[in-house]
């Protein structure tokens, strides 16, 4: 479903990210790890077509991001660490804007907010104000904002940052039921969150892959954070031979 081959970035002399490359399949839920500045949002931002790629492609349902762009974002929905809301308007009305932006019809917008007002929980407060919900609903309408047009696919990042023990419990569960037919691509730094729901892990790390492997392999004889930091130390272990090399 999701094809990310040799993707690299560059901000003038930074290579923010260097041939990423990995695979979802479809229905799966693919966990992407990584510190702070590893450069998981500039990729899941290239994915989603929000920037481009300095090298590598993308392919989305076998569409090109850079060859297909429309035919990619039909197929994506993105919800970023910071939901594009428009606080000021209601639930409703802001759904219904998300559905026209994202090129649906009068006759089906109606239905497309219905059902991610129901899919969301968001039926009882889609006369709110978005400004005025908690963080926990407002992430919803994040969530239903991107999947007002039914897409295949979800990137999500940071999804449950900021919220209290139950939004968190809440979140987790609805990207959960989200997934099956869908392919979604959760960035988090919480472990707990990917080990709960993920098939597959993906470690970033100073802008490259540690590690691609199923979550079950991964964990097999050791927890999650064991892992992960194991592949962390690796990756830098081999960065400073690296650099020694080539100095």
């Amino acid at each position: 479903m999701i094809e990310v081959r040799n993707l690299t970035k560059r901000y003038g002399d930074l290579l923010a990210i260097r041939d990423i490359t990995f695979t979802a399949n479809k229905g799966e839920i693919l966990g992407f790890l990584g510190p702070n500045g590893a450069g998981k949002t500039t990729t899941m931002r290239i994915i989603t077509g929000f920037m481009p790629a300095s090298t590598g492609t993308v392919k989305v349902a076998g569409f090109d991001i850079f060859d297909d762009s429309y035919e990619v974002r039909k197929r994506i929905g993105y919800l970023p660490e910071n939901p594009p809301l428009y606080t000021d308007m209601t639930v409703t009305s802001y759904l219904r804007f998300a559905g026209r932006i994202r090129g649906l019809s009068r006759a089906e917008i109606d239905d497309a907010v219905d059902r991610v007002l129901l899919k969301c929980g968001l039926a009882d407060v889609n006369g709110r104000v978005v400004g005025h919900l908690s963080k926990g609903f407002r992430q919803r309408v994040g969530l239903a904002q991107a999947l007002i047009h039914d897409p295949a696919v979800l990137v999500l990042d940071e999804p449950t940052i900021g919220l209290d023990p139950k939004q968190i419990i809440d979140i987790r569960g609805l990207i959960r039921e989200l997934s099956g037919d869908r392919t979604v691509i959760l960035s988090t730094h919480i472990l707990p969150e990917v080990a709960q729901l993920c098939q597959k892990v993906v470690i970033i790390n100073n802008g490259r892959i540690a590690v691609e492997a199923p979550l079950a392999e991964l964990t097999r004889n050791a927890p999650l954070e064991q892992v992960f930091l194991q592949y962390i130390s690796q990756d830098e272990a081999a960065s400073g031979i690296e650099v020694e090399a080539t100095s």
